[in-house]
């Protein structure tokens, strides 16, 4: 008898997350739809009350769980135990954002008519030259913006395929700044603990939490 749970349509998301970023290779412009992977979370947990993206949606935990479980890329051992302490993912979390808005100051900057920057930016040091892109049709804003938001989505897949190898499959759900927001706005929200919430680390670090 088989007792595998029937496939879904969202079970192959991982597609779309691999699609991004190779299109995103070719033309730097595809870096926009990046915002669909930012904000349907958010209103997800803003609306619903819920991680249900995490759970479910998210295209890259679930390349890398196919990665780490299917293709045994992973070490699959737990991940420290700092990775999924309070002080460090919020901590992540900030250090995340004051990156992301400093990403949109460069924006800002190009809009009111500095020159464009056709880098990207990974882990936040390594700039990369991306001469090939062109963006002349578009605003050189809109390009900027392009340049920097990919540079924020690839270096976040890096840290995900990083701590995949070195620990278990999806370790980066563990504290993931997306993860953490959308659960921190479901605990506000609902006023209940926040543990209530989807992913909080256990399944991913394979630890379980302690009853009583």
């Amino acid at each position: 008898m088989n007792n595998a749970r029937s496939k879904k349509w969202y079970d192959h998301l991982w597609i779309v997350e691999l699609c991004y970023l190779f299109l995103g290779l070719f033309n730097i412009l595809f870096a926009w739809l990046g915002m669909l992977f930012f904000c349907i979370p958010l209103l997800i947990a803003i609306f619903g009350g819920s991680k249900a993206y995490c759970n479910r949606y998210c295209g890259r935990g679930q390349l890398l769980g196919l990665l780490g479980d299917k293709l045994k890329l992973s070490r699959n051992v737990p991940p420290p135990k700092f990775l999924r302490s309070t002080w460090f993912r919020y901590g992540f979390l900030t250090f995340f954002m004051i990156m992301f808005g400093l990403m949109l100051f460069s924006t800002y900057k190009v809009f009111t008519g500095a020159p464009l920057s056709q880098t990207v930016t990974l882990l936040w040091v390594f700039k990369l030259p991306w001469q090939w892109a062109d963006v002349s049709f578009v605003a050189p804003w809109a390009g900027q913006f392009a340049f920097g938001f990919f540079s924020v989505m690839l270096t976040s897949t890096v840290l995900g395929l990083v701590t995949m190898v070195l620990f278990r499959p999806r370790s980066w759900c563990v504290y993931c700044p997306m993860g953490t927001m959308t659960q921190g706005i479901c605990k506000i929200r609902n006023g209940k603990k926040e543990k209530d919430y989807g992913r909080t680390g256990k399944e991913d670090s394979g630890t379980a939490e302690t009853a009583g």
